[in-house]
């Protein structure tokens, strides 16, 4: 066995464990004995080591964050700084990011931090699932090993993450959970396994003639250490358990007598009134005790008189606790008592309910684990989440849950005061969570849901998994950095730039001039901002015709929209995010398939990380209501071919803020491109997903327009076209 090297601190943390009988965490185990098989372990093909993982031999790697926007104005922010995070990409990426601790937006703030990790990801089925509308939703598609190790790489990296005292919990269902439960083991080490949690399903069945019905789901909750928070919750008990029992307990005790109601009372033999007379008293003075007549069963409850107990009775509190009262029951409110006031009877007993607050445990069958708030498939509860956090989790602690899906972990974690983290792939659901921060004033409050949340969210900002900062891009130098882009964007470079005053023009695209924006002689203002386009139209706008393109960085473009015009000229903007990754990395990056259907929403894919963003080409008109989108081409040929995408084949989806702020895009409403076909191809059945995506793109290209009705619009609105790659154009609207 080859020797194995342990620091000081390790060797006493040690000694400290075996001394106290306590379990070792995962990692000294695997230090001290790296040649002993594991206990059990689930193989199959294509499993990579963790460290493999970790080392990026499974071809994923950590790139930079790219800031999209930051929400700050009036928004409070927490003491430390801290905004919280809405991640657009591949979340494996982006928990190799944070694994590798160097991007200047998460440094040293998220690895080893996180409080509660809380993922939902699709289950592994296959299956369809539908939104709140009967719209068909995301599809499983990873199934068997392939999808185990597709949740394992990331629940490896995702332990790296978690805090020392963190909780992760992992949503799963019958069909693939026991898989899951078996990597958890392997991951955090069966010694963290906390608990299996029983929660609700969507639909009441999944089952047939020939097994039962399935009617819910599990929460896998593990630690990393011996060294976690598990919070103390109570929720109100079910009334269907709530039931006065007896308050007699086994074996005799002295003093025997307790008095009720005024009235002194004797145990049977052989038991004895379950406490002391102070609690006794305390209890009958709070309706949790009462006594009822041996003979006619009537029933007397502390009161100072039949009104008062008719108030404690439609006290909404304390309804509860004359839930089996009727009409026909005698009953009454008072102090003290010798007889019964309807039989002269004086033999009674003593009934005792317990309180309705009862603490939480692994059986939350009591609240939905669903919800259709948002319209987006499978949208987990807030109830649910509110339990989870305030389980967990305390005031300011970060939460991650990077299958962001609807945004339910962002939204009730901003509600109760924690920071967070959310991640996902979908363009849909990065939106989807976007809107619900935005407008968060407006939801449901957590403690009453008859009223609203009613407090703007805390400052927080969007980004994309392919950050560049800045300063980087100085770095590159003028030359280098102008011939790159240029190149990018597949300018028609002239072989000497032409001179506008003091613009050098460097070539053309589809016979309009481009500029490079000379942000490298802008040290004190390094924004491309209205002053800046107005200066430019009033030096050179009458020699360049109806369109202009600008090449800029993305975080140094002050408009929402992806033009601006002024008088009639168009300023595009071609805004550079991720394509100096790839000079300054070298690295090569696969493609992030946006749906063209709502039955590929959040499909997951496994994704090496972004294309190099290309802006594609949009011509619309919004009139009486109407929005009409004439052309709509992306700058990439099919992939696999040469051939350049016809119109509309490549529209994944359009996107509406119909009420646009002129700052912030809240979405409204989306469509997919298979949504806005007048006439679609009649598909044979097939479970061959290419074959329907074909024959939607087929379709889309005999559509010679596409129109969307905006009915309920306001001064401005805003539309983003998105096309299957992700890249996106926007573009804005005056109505009035």
């Amino acid at each position: 066995m080859a020797k194995t090297s342990i620091t000081e601190q390790e060797r006493e943390f040690i000694i400290n464990a075996i001394q106290r009988g306590e379990a070792l965490p995962l990692d000294f185990r695997e230090k001290l004995f790296p040649t002993i098989q594991k206990e059990y372990e689930l193989t199959y093909a294509g499993k990579m080591r963790k460290q493999d993982i970790l080392r990026g031999e499974d071809g994923v790697m950590p790139v930079p964050l790219q800031v999209e926007k930051v929400f700050n104005g009036e928004r409070e922010i927490f003491e430390d700084g801290w905004k919280n995070l809405i991640v657009f990409g591949d979340n494996l990426q982006f928990l190799k990011t944070c694994y590798q601790n160097e991007d200047e937006l998460i440094k040293n703030k998220v690895k080893g931090k996180v409080k509660l990790i809380y993922i939902d990801p699709p289950f592994g089925t296959g299956d369809e699932y539908e939104g709140n509308k009967g719209q068909k939703g995301y599809t499983a598609k990873r199934k068997s090993a392939d999808f185990v190790e597709f949740i394992r790489r990331r629940l490896v990296v995702a332990r790296e993450i978690l805090a020392d005292d963190g909780v992760i919990v992992v949503r799963q269902a019958f069909n693939f959970g026991h898989y899951i439960k078996v990597i958890l083991d392997e991951t955090f080490g069966k010694d963290y396994f906390l608990n299996e949690v029983v929660i609700g399903r969507k639909r009441e069945g999944a089952g047939s003639r020939s097994k039962l019905d399935v009617t819910n789901e599990m929460l896998y909750f593990f630690t990393k250490t011996d060294s976690f928070n598990i919070n103390d919750v109570f929720f109100k008990r079910p009334l269907t358990d709530i039931k006065w029992t007896s308050f007699l307990m086994a074996e005799e005790r002295n003093p025997k007598e307790r008095v009720f109601l005024g009235i002194k009372l004797f145990p049977p033999k052989g038991q004895h009134f379950s406490l002391v007379q102070e609690k006794c008293d305390k209890l009958i003075q709070e309706n949790f005790l009462r006594i009822r007549c041996k003979a006619c069963a009537t029933k007397y409850y502390y009161a100072e008189d039949n009104e008062d107990l008719e108030r404690r009775i439609k006290k909404k509190t304390d309804k509860f606790k004359f839930y089996d009262l009727t009409s026909d029951d005698n009953y009454f409110g008072v102090k003290s008592l010798k007889k019964c006031f309807s039989c002269n009877n004086n033999e009674f007993v003593v009934d005792y309910l317990g309180s309705d607050n009862i603490k939480v445990n692994n059986n939350w069958l009591d609240i939905r684990s669903y919800s259709s708030t948002t319209g987006y498939p499978t949208e987990n509860s807030e109830e649910l989440l509110q339990r989870l956090l305030l389980l967990t989790t305390n005031t300011g602690d970060l939460v991650l849950d990077f299958f962001g899906g609807s945004g339910t972990t962002a939204a009730v974690a901003e509600k109760l005061g924690r920071k967070w983290i959310v991640c996902d792939i979908g363009k849909l659901s990065f939106y989807t969570i976007q809107k619900r921060i935005l407008t968060i004033q407006d939801s449901k409050s957590l403690e009453n849901p008859t009223k609203k949340y009613g407090k703007q969210a805390k400052s927080f900002v969007t980004a994309n998994v392919g950050y560049y900062d800045l300063n980087k891009l100085f770095e590159l130098g003028k030359d280098k950095y102008t011939k790159f882009v240029l190149g990018l964007f597949e300018i028609e470079v002239y072989a000497k730039p032409q001179k506008m005053k003091n613009y050098a023009i460097s070539g053309e695209r589809n016979g309009s001039y481009c500029f490079v924006w000379n942000f490298w002689d802008l040290k004190d203002k390094a924004n491309l901002d209205i002053d800046f386009l107005e200066q430019l139209h009033t030096d050179i706008g009458g020699q360049i015709g109806s369109r202009f393109y600008i090449i800029a960085p993305a975080n140094a473009v002050d408009f929402i929209s992806d033009y601006h015009e002024i008088d009639q000229t168009r300023y595009y903007f071609l805004k550079v995010p991720y394509q100096v990754i790839q000079e300054l990395h070298k690295e090569q990056f696969k493609k992030i398939r946006q749906p063209q259907s709502k039955n590929k929403i959040n499909e997951v894919e496994d994704t090496v990380g972004f294309h190099f963003m290309r802006q594609p080409e949009a011509q619309s008109k919004f009139e009486n209501g109407i929005l009409r989108l004439l052309e709509f081409r992306s700058t990439f040929a099919e992939e696999g071919t040469n051939r350049e995408m016809e119109n509309f084949e490549s529209l994944s989806m359009i996107i509406v803020d119909d009420s646009f702020n002129g700052k912030e895009f809240t979405m409204s409403a989306y469509y997919f491109a298979e949504d806005l076909l007048k006439n679609k191809t009649k598909k044979k059945a097939t479970k061959d997903e290419e074959n329907e995506e074909s024959a939607i793109a087929e379709d889309l290209k005999h559509q010679t327009e596409l129109q969307i009705p905006i009915p309920n619009f306001g001064e401005r609105i805003a539309v983003k076209y998105i096309d299957i790659y992700g890249n996106e154009f926007t573009e804005e609207f005056k109505t009035n």
